[in-house]
């Protein structure tokens, strides 16, 4: 794995005119309102606060393209779910994740985050289903697994591959940001999937939103 040597922002977008250049080979990442993505986000990148962690749901309304070694791009899609947002705000994240997923040609994965205490919802469902649509699906982490114990988590691992329908061969991979675990053969899958040595990983910030 390489030492993680630069990241940058490389853009904030709500429409496809924002996006930066296909040039590079993208991996996105989707999830429900606090699943932890952005943990994971500054867990695999090496940094603390790259992608802002909330205590409040909701707080991703972008999708935000951060460009690494100038080699390849982890993008964090908004986090969809959040009751507190008015039906017309969840349908325009809805296009703008759509709009994402159906016309990027550099996207090779997306990467589902589902919190491994709680069965996937509709939203969830319905996300993993889009994914696997457009080509991108077989990887899904399920986040938070420090939370509970080994013979727990392994039911509820069972529960959510049933809930998305994974097939055999589909990744679900457990992985806690605050515990620093799990993180090992996501990057293995990444480094496949990129054609590209995976980042090495450091300390990241504490704790998971």
């Amino acid at each position: 794995m390489i030492t993680i040597k630069n990241v940058e922002l490389a853009a904030v977008a709500v429409k496809k005119e924002q996006y930066p250049p296909a040039d590079l080979p993208e991996v996105a990442f989707a999830g429900r309102s606090n699943v932890g993505k952005s943990s994971l986000i500054n867990l695999l990148m090496n940094r603390r606060n790259l992608a802002r962690t909330s205590g409040s749901p909701g707080k991703t309304r972008t999708i935000n393209f951060y460009e690494v070694n100038g080699s390849f791009r982890i993008v964090d899609l908004p986090g969809y779910g959040y009751a507190g947002v008015s039906k017309a705000e969840k349908a325009g994240w809805g296009s703008m994740i759509e709009a994402y997923l159906g016309g990027r040609p550099n996207l090779k994965r997306v990467v589902l985050l589902a919190d491994i205490r709680h069965e996937p919802t509709e939203q969830d469902v319905q996300m993993y289903r889009w994914i696997c649509h457009y080509g991108m699906g077989g990887l899904v982490v399920a986040t938070k697994a420090d939370k509970l114990s080994r013979s727990q988590g392994q039911k509820s691992l069972a529960l959510i591959r049933r809930s998305l329908e994974m097939e055999e061969g589909d990744l679900l991979l457990p992985v806690s940001a605050l515990k620093r675990t799990g993180w090992e053969t996501l990057m293995e899958e990444l480094e496949r999937v990129l054609g590209t040595e995976a980042p090495q990983t450091g300390q990241a910030g504490k704790g998971e939103k």
